[in-house]
């Protein structure tokens, strides 16, 4: 049994259950639209596990990471919504992937803004960012929707390399 760490409305956020969840984030993530801005390749059946196995090592590591978004009406696997900050990243962050069935839904919104809440009232977090490629406008303006504005740009990012990136942020209120 996995935990749930968020519960809005329409969504649950839980930690990663690597069973139940495998299958829907290989595709996820095997689906060349959805990974357009992220990193621009998709991932094989083998890289999809390793990602999977990264997301529970950073919540192992850090005692918070990206959560599975469950779909409550459904039970069915959304995407991934969460808390990241691994070495090299530029400042700890709320980041978001969600299944192509599952955009304009404002899923990603509605567990953007409690993942934003969770960080200033749970973790502590003076500022949340969210790191996003350039030219990937539905993210800006989701970001922006939350309340975020551009910081600064970056132009390498790892595991990616070089890459322009947006930095996006907000400050605790």
């Amino acid at each position: 049994m996995t935990k749930t760490i968020i519960e809005t409305e329409r969504l649950i956020l839980r930690e990663v259950d690597p069973v139940a969840d495998f299958e829907p984030w290989a595709d996820c993530f095997s689906d060349q639209k959805t990974m357009t801005y992220i990193g621009g390749k998709t991932l094989s059946r083998a890289q999809c596990w390793r990602s999977m196995a990264t997301v529970i090592g950073h919540q192992s590591i850090h005692g918070y990471s990206f959560m599975s978004v469950i779909e409550k009406s459904t039970g069915a696997w959304a995407g991934r919504i969460g808390h990241w900050n691994p070495e090299g990243w530029p400042e700890p962050e709320v980041g978001w992937t969600l299944h192509r069935d599952y955009w304009r839904k404002g899923y990603a919104q509605e567990a953007g803004r409690a993942c934003i809440d969770y960080a200033f009232d749970n973790l502590g977090w003076k500022r949340v960012v969210h790191t996003i490629e350039v030219g990937n406008m539905a993210s800006k303006n989701l970001a922006e929707k939350l309340g975020s504005k551009l910081l600064y740009k970056i132009d390498e990012l790892p595991p990616f390399g070089k890459i322009d990136c947006w930095v996006y942020g907000q400050d605790k209120p």
